[in-house]
């Protein structure tokens, strides 16, 4: 027998109250502030669009797990987004075609999917990122992870620490250096997520079993790969790759903790040669990701470097750290010109609506006395 209640929510999805409201938009302020600073323009794309649109604009991007339903008017298949990123694509290759390249965009708004991913269950989740239209270069790369490091911070991220992986790894290197056939390419790949050296031998991956120990600290890993790299027939199928993140590791000159995981896949679904998660210290799993990637259109599509940030679990800490906002309580018959001149200098005011009301049962910090706050 089914019990419906009418106030539960759905799997996944919560309420966010006023304090973590309050830092869910001191958290958005603060990263939108970092990619304003740095030159990125604000897009506000719909929450709904054609499923054709949303699936199509990025390979890897998977349909199944948006919500999806009929448009009354139009007839065709709809979709919620699960991913600002396709959003982003299609408004650069049409609304803003002609705009010169680079072209610098940055978004802050809810994703929502079917269910949540692995352990987090989780199905609407705030996503705030930065798309750098038109360069997927070394420098473009420098720039993303930079920002991406700053836009943390400034939301009041400790400790934070990026982990690099290289999406395109295994079709670069069986494409010479460790070649495969077609069909063992995808399990090879499968073997590396998982991390299973027995599963890679049995796929016919022998010369990649060295890359699942090619991780930890940065500087210890890349001299790991290369290594590796060296030791391959078709020297050098790497080297490029790793030049660029031995680059990128020196432009942030010591910003964050860097770490190198180079056959890591999941979440890089749609990832060229560059891939990026983001942590920090205190806050569970991975607070955002990015790297580059391309634009589908005419041809090979455009290329473009980005990031995506899911600060949901900062927020939570963020919120349990905040001590209460001072707030003045405005007693019946109050001066309206003090109140408004208390507002206009920063303060929070709380009025009595009837003679039961008071500081203490509102929560108030102060109360207007004078013509001034006084503390309680």
């Amino acid at each position: 027998m089914d019990t419906l209640d009418s106030d539960l929510l759905p799997e996944g999805l919560e309420d966010r109250l006023p304090r973590e409201a309050a830092a869910t938009t001191r958290v958005m302020r603060a990263v939108q502030d970092v990619m304003h600073g740095h030159g990125y323009d604000r897009v506000l794309p719909p929450m709904i669009e054609f499923e054709r649109s949303l699936a199509s604009r990025m390979d890897g991007i998977n349909a199944r797990r948006m919500f999806r339903f009929v448009d009354p008017a139009s007839l065709r298949m709809m979709a919620l987004r699960s991913d600002h990123t396709p959003q982003i694509g299609r408004i650069a290759e049409t609304r803003l075609a002609a705009a010169p390249r680079p072209l610098r965009l940055c978004y802050a708004g809810q994703v929502l999917t079917i269910k949540g991913d692995g352990l987090d269950p989780a199905r609407e989740r705030l996503q705030c990122g930065a798309e750098l239209i038109g360069a997927d270069n070394v420098a473009a790369a420098c720039e993303i992870v930079a920002i991406a490091i700053e836009a943390l911070q400034a939301a009041g991220a400790r400790g934070v620490s990026v982990d690099f992986t290289l999406p395109d790894l295994v079709d670069t290197l069986a494409a010479k250096a460790f070649p495969l056939e077609p069909q063992q390419i995808e399990a090879v790949r499968r073997e590396l997520d998982t991390k299973d050296a027995g599963g890679l031998r049995d796929a016919g991956g022998e010369a990649y079993v060295p890359l699942l120990y090619a991780t930890g600290d940065f500087g210890t890993a890349i001299e790991k790969l290369a290594a590796i790299d060296a030791d391959g027939q078709g020297r050098g199928a790497l080297a490029s790759r790793i030049a660029a993140l031995r680059e990128i590791a020196a432009t942030l000159g010591g910003t964050a903790r860097l770490t190198l995981d180079p056959s890591e896949r999941h979440g890089f679904e749609y990832q060229s040669w560059l891939g990026f998660t983001l942590y920090a210290d205190g806050s569970r799993g991975a607070l955002g990701r990015g790297g580059t990637y391309r634009i589908a259109g005419s041809g090979e599509g455009e290329a473009a470097t980005g990031f995506s940030l899911y600060p949901d679990a900062l927020i939570a800490v963020v919120a349990s750290a905040e001590r209460a906002e001072d707030s003045v309580f405005l007693p019946l018959g109050h001066d309206r010109e003090t109140a408004a001149r208390l507002r206009s200098i920063g303060w929070r005011t709380v009025a009595a609506l009837d003679a039961g009301d008071s500081a203490a049962a509102l929560g108030c910090t102060h109360v207007l006395q004078g013509g001034e706050p006084v503390a309680l």
